[in-house]
C-alpha cells in the first residue's frame, strides 16, 4: 500500500463522539459529565468520555450525580445503567 494513504500520526487516534456537554463553567457540567461517563461505559467507550469530559472513571466529585442516576436506573429497570453506575461507585 502506498504511504500516501497512511497517516504517521494516526496511531492511538480514536473517533470523536459528541457528548452534548455544556460549557465547562456551566453549573450543570458535572452532572452532564457523570452521565457521559456512564453512557460511554455502557458501550465500552469510557476512554473517549474521559477525554471529552476531563474526568477519569471513578472521579469522587461526580459521586452524587452517579448516585442519583443509580436510583433512576433502578426505578426504570435499566439493568445496564445500574451495573455501570455501581461499578463507578465501587
Amino acid at each position: 500500500m502506498s504511504r500516501a494513504f497512511l497517516r504517521d500520526d494516526a496511531e492511538g487516534e480514536m473517533p470523536r463522539r459528541n457528548y452534548g456537554l455544556p460549557p465547562r463553567d456551566d453549573p450543570g457540567y458535572d452532572r452532564a459529565a457523570a452521565r457521559a461517563l456512564l453512557e460511554a461505559a455502557r458501550v465500552s467507550e469510557t476512554q473517549l468520555a474521559e477525554r471529552a469530559t476531563g474526568y477519569y472513571w471513578g472521579e469522587p466529585s461526580l459521586r452524587p450525580y452517579v448516585e442519583e442516576m443509580l436510583v433512576e436506573a433502578e426505578a426504570a429497570g435499566d439493568d445496564r445503567l445500574e451495573q455501570v453506575a455501581r461499578r463507578f461507585l465501587a
